[in-house]
């Protein structure tokens, strides 16, 4: 079988890239696989695009149709696995498969193409007019690079898209989990043309002894993510105790001065910067807990993934898909996305009782190596690959 994956790499590198490329990894050991990546990255600075040139391109970009005929010409791939395409790769990808006759399945790390921002997220809240295509709210507040410009225009190209067709093309939707199966299905996909497909997980051999001192947060540093929530949360706890738990926050984004100049004025806080590599491990291996905040609504949450692997429980919101791979009273602690309160008390509880968190870490590790196989994972990315490649009855009979 051979696949072309098509990704347009975003500015800053996210939890999507790291998803394509852990993706990309194990596709390539069943089947041909062969990459075309574009980069957000080649329409800034010097030598790039003028601004009217990149809002037409984010339609139709010339070059990235050339670059996917030159890259299929030589293979002829049974299917393309398409990720973000936007802006530099463009619509070009959609019409470029189907005048090549070639099916597309789409890999859904984000609400897109029912997003501008991807998340369904505009100002302080969630936004979901996008479910209904009306992305009026997220215009509003520029949610997509903070310019409502901007915002204005994808919004536009997407509702041209939409009224296009693009996504008709698309022969199967991988969704990450039921909660956003769910959601595109009620944003019109057929049910039965979408399917769920958790990510799958290479576990270390032994996770470290949970002798940890700290809670951590590890991603970006955004209101969607909870962030200013969960700075409130600590905030509580220094006012209500004199010998706060220490919280590790570990990451990057646009609320980082906020971060840094709340940190200053705490005892228990401190802010580590982006973590990658040793230092990651670290961090991971001296936490009592990971701590996922998120107000928007997470497609999976692959940093539930990582606390598991260390066999340290998860503190999370109920949002989203991690309500699926979070269990209250089992592996961690569920609360209602933003409460401060409840919270700061299930930080508490945990304080108090180191045991049981150590308890809840074991069963979240247990699930990890029952629920995240690797092979398990390949068959069924090829089990819906083997549908994508048979065609649909509207094209049969035309």
């Amino acid at each position: 079988m051979k696949i072309l994956n098509v990704f347009n790499r975003y500015l800053e590198r996210g939890g999507e890239e790291e998803a394509v490329e852990q993706i990309c990894d194990s596709l390539a050991k069943v089947v041909d696989l062969t990459r075309c990546d574009f980069a957000s990255a080649d329409w800034q600075g010097p030598g790039a695009p003028g601004m009217w040139q990149q809002a037409l391109r984010m339609i139709h970009n010339p070059a990235s149709a050339a670059k996917l005929e030159a890259c299929e010409k030589s293979r002829q791939s049974d299917a393309w696995l398409v990720h973000n395409v936007f802006p530099v790769g463009s619509g070009a990808v959609y019409s470029e498969a189907k005048k090549l006759g070639i099916p597309v399945i789409q890999y859904l790390h984000n609400f897109r193409p029912f997003s501008v921002n991807g998340y369904l997220w505009a100002g302080e809240s969630l936004a979901l007019g996008g479910l209904e295509k009306n992305f009026w709210r997220e215009v509003k507040h520029g949610a997509w690079q903070d310019s409502r410009a901007k915002s204005a225009w994808f919004a536009l190209v997407l509702s041209l898209g939409h009224k296009l067709g693009w996504w008709k093309n698309v022969r199967a939707w991988i969704a990450v989990s039921e909660f956003m199966r769910g959601k595109f299905i009620e944003a019109g996909v057929p049910s039965a043309e979408i399917f769920t497909l958790r990510h799958y997980w290479r576990p270390q051999p032994v996770p470290p002894p949970n002798v940890g001192q700290h809670f951590l947060y590890l991603g970006r540093l955004t209101e969607a993510k909870g962030i200013k929530m969960l700075i409130g949360t600590w905030e509580l706890l220094e006012r209500q105790t004199s010998t706060a738990p220490r919280l590790v926050i570990a990451g990057d984004g646009p609320l980082r001065s906020f971060v840094e100049a709340k940190v200053e004025r705490m005892s228990a806080v401190t802010y580590a910067g982006e973590l990658s590599g040793a230092a990651k491990a670290a961090a991971l291996a001296g936490a009592r807990a990971l701590i996922v905040p998120s107000l928007w609504w997470e497609g999976l949450g692959l940093v539930v993934y990582e606390a598991y692997d260390y066999a340290r429980p998860v503190l999370t919101a109920r949002s989203g898909g991690l309500m699926e791979i979070v269990a209250e009273g089992e592996t961690g602690w569920l609360h209602e996305p933003g409460n401060i309160e409840q919270l700061a008390a299930q930080v508490r509880q945990l304080e108090e009782n180191p045991a049981l968190g150590r308890e809840r870490g074991a069963a979240g590790r247990r699930w990890l190596l029952q629920n995240a196989d690797e092979k398990e994972w390949q068959q069924g990315f090829l089990k819906i690959a083997g549908y994508a490649m048979v065609p649909k009855a509207s094209e049969q009979n035309s």
